[in-house]
């Protein structure tokens, strides 16, 4: 580890450690795809202090650059978003979406100790170093293809399982046993070379007879620097002659001599200062590789794919057959109030999409962050063609499922039944993957004969919205401007359900709920025909369905809806509802809370490193349900109290699963339910906010189910443009062996083949493969959703399972940026800082790709001046910057078309003795000390 000194003002000496500063702000998260078998430090814990650390990092510099202040008032992810957001916007914000952003990123890091426990380059074990650093090397390239495309989603998991195989190198490796301190550089930066590898005939190791010795590594080995990593066996204990071992119960090549092994995953007795070298080495690359993405991607988006943003999105899905002018209309005209009511706000959408269809086209799929671009978009729409057969309403509504990110609020407005009713089940395996929610508008068709959205034929839409948490709204075209005030309701932030039941037949039911002091904007719906309820708040006060403006809120009803609002001064407790119908009907009560859940139904598994693997489908049939549940309180997960947990069926008769509960701490839960609900259920928590002492009650929206069918396929690695990729997958059923019928679908129509059918056996896995085939002309940094699904021929039983994969054209170019200086003109400057500032300096460079792909954009990195660009001959740029003679260090950043990062550096200093500047330009200083820069050069 380089370090340096810097005299600061009044003799003040400043040490700097690049690489190994480490702030305390730690988020709380558990190990989701391996538990930790030790007290120390994991995957997990090392990819949560450095995804913490250049969050905060990039929001201090996005709050410099926007003229705040970074200030939080404490480490939860509410207030680390709130803080990152800044103080312009007002109202509440959820840290939900950051939370599960980054669950995403640990979940498929443990992934990769499941699914890839026999991938030795997935590991860096048994000396594979170059086709380790291959890995890696193809995982940044897609995640810088990804978010080029905004595909952050896609590009988050890469990173998990990217960030897992960087780590190994340090715990699995000799590389801390050879002195380094720092991140090996090399495996970031394939055009920089692996260096002295031992080769497979060079033996490495001592023999190690107890498994415990502090550094079997052979001396010779050391002295030479030859780098080597442990063999490891699952299924054979074989491995070279003298070479080490991973070591550990699961590897079978440790009892082969040299016995032992160097791995370095937890700190025992006789290699802790190593397991510790490791982890400070580990998080350190960690920070390192995170850095590169960042500056490629700019800190906006680097921000957005950590899932730090004002609100969820808001996506419209819209028929433009002839008959819906009004109806379109009325969307142009929700879509200019959401915009114009929530600017700068907290509930302002940090995106919007939208997706048209028609008969037979449907899409394009269009993605903006700038709401002037979504009015001039959704202006663009206009009424046409249909017919009298119904539309391509699912197929609208499965590219707005596999594009928005989870979670999302979907919007889909139609006066048609769907013509593609074969795409039901994926969408049912789309919304329970995603957990977005689904609303439908239906109106009645005006001036054309085909089949309209009748009650009779409501039921697929009722259908896909009960799954989701969403409703099934049934206007007439007149009445939907009333019933779009649901969108203004529900595209806002901290959006949180506190109790959504569903009565097919209807029946008379009492429904109590409770608020908490934290909820606000209390809105109750029910839809439905020939309904009256009662509502009755916890004094015992009653308002009746027919009190339009009572003492408990106000009532409004419109088609099939009834939209109550409570009135903002009501007092938190247990308030009731009575429902009278014998219609079928819904009801859901939400709220804006900061007090929420995440959760994940997970597996268990074993192997060297046990754990638990979030299900991709339904749960298991016949045995326990198990969750990994996160609280997020309004001050972090130690303000709330968690009572319990329960599985809890939605349709009557209703069904209570109570749980049994493990604290994994800081809010995290581990959730055992040993009696699952028949039929469709969900997730209910209710404890108690610390802050206010009052009991709080949450559920989650999306239904799901179990399944006796079990799917397995692994996404770790991109498809590329015009390449056949071939995806292997298994069945396996607890259940009777039958036929099963497999149904394989994209969203984005890539050509695919399948077997139509498997014939599976009791206990054991049939497997087979699917092939896709991105088309040549895929830009590159595309994603594919892939759904495969298992039915018995019965269709009684059915599972499936999503998985997201990249599309990245090979990349060749992994040359950075260079630059060189034209003149610097600094001569003003007066060699006594304090008297800098009426004097200015400047600077002029050339910028460029040499034979890459080109330069794609020139920033500014350090300096308070300004940088102008221009082209002077292709690929070459010149890059002008003026500053004052007060900002006497600059800091170019240059990023090629494929994400390749260059960093140039000047500075002016020109005294000799300890200057007084400011810390942060004393902090520059340090690092151009450390890294011996001298001039401007590119790093």
């Amino acid at each position: 580890m380089k370090s340096c000194l810097c005299v600061g003002a009044q003799g003040l000496v400043m040490t700097c450690m690049p690489g190994i500063f480490l702030l305390t702000l730690v988020l709380s998260g558990p190990t989701w795809a391996f538990l930790s078998r030790s007290n120390g430090p994991d995957h997990i814990s090392i990819s949560r202090m450095a995804l913490i650390q250049k969050v905060t990092e990039t929001c201090q510099a996005v709050a410099a650059a926007s003229g705040h202040e970074f200030k939080t008032t404490g480490s939860s992810p509410v207030e680390l978003v709130q803080a990152c957001l800044g103080p312009t916007a007002t109202g509440d914000v959820s840290g939900a979406k950051f939370k599960s952003a980054l669950q995403e990123i640990y979940t498929q890091n443990g992934l990769v100790d499941r699914d890839l426990v026999n991938s030795a380059p997935h590991h860096f074990n048994s000396e594979a170093f170059a086709e380790g650093r291959g890995l890696i090397i193809e995982g940044l390239v897609a995640i810088k293809a990804n978010i080029r495309k905004e595909n952050f989603q896609a590009a988050r998991e890469t990173l998990g399982r990217v960030l897992h195989t960087l780590q190994d190198f340090y715990s699995h490796s000799n590389w801390v046993e050879l002195g380094y301190t720092e991140p090996y550089m090399n495996l970031i930066r394939l055009d920089l070379p692996l260096e002295n590898l031992a080769d497979v005939g060079t033996a490495t190791c001592n023999d190690c007879a107890n498994g415990h010795c502090p550094n079997p590594i052979l001396p010779n080995i050391l002295k030479e620097k030859k780098l080597t990593s442990g063999y490891m066996g699952i299924s054979s204990a074989d491995k070279p002659k003298g070479k080490c071992s991973h070591g550990g119960a699961g590897d079978l090549t440790s009892s082969a001599e040299p016995r032992g092994g160097i791995s370095k995953d937890e700190p025992n007795s006789d290699n802790v200062d190593f397991h510790n070298a490791a982890v400070n080495a580990a998080t350190a690359a960690s920070l390192q590789l995170l850095e590169d993405i960042r500056v490629a991607a700019g800190d906006k988006n680097f921000l957005r794919m950590m899932g730090i943003a004002r609100s969820s999105v808001v996506c419209f899905v819209i028929d433009t057959t002839g008959s819906m002018s009004q109806d379109i209309q009325e969307a142009r005209m929700m879509v200019y109030k959401i915009i114009d009511r929530k600017k700068g706000t907290q509930d302002e959408p940090s995106e919007y999409i939208l997706v048209p269809f028609n008969d037979p086209e449907f899409g394009p799929m269009i993605r903006t962050s700038d709401p002037e671009k979504m009015k001039s978009e959704i202006n663009k729409l206009t009424a046409s063609g249909g017919g009298d057969t119904p539309e391509m309403c699912l197929s609208g509504l499965l590219l707005a499922l596999t594009g928005a990110p989870d979670s999302s609020d979907i919007y889909v407005f139609t006066d048609a039944v769907a013509k593609d009713l074969y795409l039901k089940d994926t969408i049912m395996a789309l919304i329970s993957s995603t957990k977005s929610t689904v609303s439908f508008f239906l109106t009645n068709p005006y001036g054309r004969r085909r089949r309209s959205v009748d009650d009779d034929s409501l039921g697929d839409y009722r259908d896909l919205a009960l799954a989701s948490g969403g409703q099934a709204i049934h206007v007439s075209k007149s009445q939907l401007p009333q019933a779009t005030d649901i969108i203004l309701d529900t595209s806002t932030s901290a959006l949180v359900t506190v109790l959504q039941r569903a009565r097919n037949p209807g029946q008379q039911e009492t429904f109590p709920f409770m608020l908490d002091e934290s909820i606000k904007h209390i809105t109750i719906y029910i839809t439905g025909q020939s309904i009256t309820f009662t509502l009755t708040n916890p004094a015992g006060v009653i308002q009746n369905h027919n009190e339009a403006s009572g003492k408990l809120g106000s009532i409004n009803p419109v088609g099939n809806l009834w939209r109550i609002r409570l009135n903002d001064d009501n007092m938190k407790g247990t308030w009731k509802i009575n429902i009278i119908s014998n219609q079928p009907y819904t009801l859901k009560i939400t709220g804006q809370s900061t007090i929420t859940f995440i959760y994940d139904f997970v597996e268990r598994f074993g192997g060297p490193h046990p754990g638990y693997a979030v299900l991709r489908g339904h749960p298991q049939a016949g045995q326990p349900a198990i969750l990994m549940l996160s609280v997020i309180g309004r001050k972090g997960p130690s303000s709330v109290t968690v009572g319990y947990v329960s599985l809890v069926t939605v349709s009557g008769p209703e069904t209570v699963r109570n749980s049994t509960t493990t604290d994994m701490g800081n809010g995290d839960i581990l959730v055992t339910v040993d009696a699952v609900p028949e039929g469709e259920f969900v997730v209910s928590l209710k404890g108690t906010d610390k802050v206010s002492g009052s009991g709080f009650q949450r559920q989650s929206t999306t239904q799901m189910s179990v399944s006796k069918v079990n799917i397995k396929a692994v996404a770790d690695s991109s498809m590329q443009p015009g390449k056949t990729f071939n995806l292997p997958f298994g069945v396996m059923t607890q259940g009777s062996g039958v036929l099963y019928s497999i149904s394989a679908r994209n969203d984005k129509n890539f050509p695919m083949s399948k077997p139509p059918s498997l014939n599976l056996t009791t206990g054991q896995y049939a497997n087979s493969s699917v092939t896709i085939t991105p088309p040549a002309d895929t830009p590159s940094g595309s994603d594919v959703t892939v759904t495969l699904e298992a039915k018995s021929s019965s269709g009684a039983d059915s599972n499936y399972i999503v998985l997201r994969f990249s599309v990245v054209t090979k990349t060749t170019d992994f040359v950075r940026p260079v630059c060189g200086v034209v003149n610097v003109q600094a001569d003003d400057c007066p060699h006594d800082v304090s008297q800098c500032k009426p004097f200015q300096w400047k600077l002029a460079a050339t910028i460029s790709d040499g034979d890459g792909t080109g330069v794609a954009n020139v920033s500014l990195g350090q300096g308070s001046g300004n940088l102008t660009t221009s082209l002077l001959s292709d690929p070459i740029i010149q890059a002008n910057y003026t500053a004052s003679c007060c900002s006497q260090i600059v800091e170019f950043i240059a990023v090629d078309k494929v994400g390749n990062v260059g960093k140039c550096y000047h500075s002016i200093v020109r005294s000799a003795g300890p200057p007084t500047l400011p810390a942060s330009l004393l902090l520059w200083l340090c690092l151009l000390v450390s890294a011996l820069t001298i001039g401007f050069s590119f790093k």
